[in-house]
């Protein structure tokens, strides 16, 4: 029963999530929670591990829920779920696109698709900040937690390096090793 729940679970999530994982995460962590395989923090673990290897995201995400959930049989299942959507839709759109790509219509419809992509995205950025920073409500005094301000810095220099240009791969190697030193010296510090 849950290999077929796993793969028809992100089958519904690849076929009706525009815009890559990012856009999917909503989905995603409404359906592990609703199924129970996972909780917050395991899904905050999850989504780290998705990001930091190589590969599409939605993909990683897939094949680790469902090796989570369902072991070997279930990773290949919710990744099989995830991608054959994309991959029926391309082959069809890939065959008809050239014939309807001055349409008004469809024009349309992927100028109406945007702002979707960026609300699905906006939403999985605000859903995991609150989860990390505030998983017991909105206080102030997160604010000043070694967590908070750790993030801050990290982000902030992320994102100087981003707009320098500096190759992603060292930015994450970067992050990846500052989340490191943020997980051996919190408990020393005790902030």
């Amino acid at each position: 029963m849950i290999y077929i729940n796993l793969f028809f679970t992100f089958l519904k999530i690849g076929a009706f999530t525009f815009g890559g994982g990012y856009a999917m995460l909503p989905l995603i962590r409404a359906s592990i929670i609703e199924n129970n395989w996972m909780d917050d923090d395991q899904i905050l673990n999850f989504i780290a591990v998705s990001e930091s290897t190589p590969g599409p995201f939605a993909i990683n995400v897939s094949t680790y829920v469902g090796m989570e959930a369902g072991g070997i049989f279930g990773s290949v299942l919710a990744t099989l779920g995830v991608v054959l959507p994309s991959f029926i839709i391309i082959l069809i759109v890939a065959k008809l696109y050239d014939k309807f790509k001055t349409n008004k219509y469809v024009q349309g419809a992927m100028s109406g698709l945007k702002p979707a992509v960026i609300g699905f995205i906006a939403t999985a950025v605000l859903s995991t900040g609150i989860t990390v920073f505030f998983p017991t409500g909105i206080k102030l005094e997160v604010m000043g937690t070694f967590a908070f301000i750790t993030s801050v810095i990290i982000f902030v220099s992320m994102l100087i390096l981003a707009l320098k240009n500096v190759h992603p791969i060292i930015i994450i190697g970067i992050s990846a090793a500052a989340g490191i030193a943020y997980g051996y010296l919190q408990p020393l510090i005790g902030w």
